[in-house]
């Protein structure tokens, strides 16, 4: 598959994700409204558990034979997980505190600013064949 067909996969799921954890964080800000941090960390882990599922059946579904489920998880949770919560939640604080831009509107740029680097970890670590390839050698 050409990384341009990838690329737009990956964002198809990304857009579903972004309504997924805009739809949660504002669930969760109207029913604790000032924990906006705690909020965001939340909305931020049902994403992340939902685009993982969508990126393994679809984005990187041929890659799916390669290793165990378990192994992309645990890459895709330590890759795209902590750049997202490191920089929603550091982006969160910088845009509602210091700059007064409103929940949502700065959860929706810290999600845009995020995704290049996902992409690209998503594309060479978390999916990639050569880390499939490295745990079936080592198992054979």
């Amino acid at each position: 598959m050409s990384l341009l067909m990838r690329w737009g996969k990956f964002n198809l799921v990304g857009a579903i994700g972004v309504a997924v954890q805009l739809s949660v964080l504002a669930v969760l800000n109207r029913c604790a409204p000032g924990h906006y941090i705690l909020a965001s960390a939340a909305a931020l882990e049902v994403t992340l558990l939902h685009n993982f599922v969508w990126h393994h059946f679809y984005t990187w579904r041929e890659r799916n034979n390669q290793g165990t489920i378990h192994a992309r998880l645990f890459r895709f949770h330590l890759s795209n997980g902590v750049v997202s919560m490191v920089g929603n939640l550091v982006l969160m604080r910088l845009l509602v505190q210091d700059a007064h831009v409103p929940v949502l509107a700065s959860n929706g740029i810290a999600i845009l600013i995020c995704s290049l680097v996902n992409f690209w970890l998503g594309e060479h670590w978390a999916f990639s064949v050569k880390n499939a390839d490295v745990r079936l050698k080592a198992n054979a």
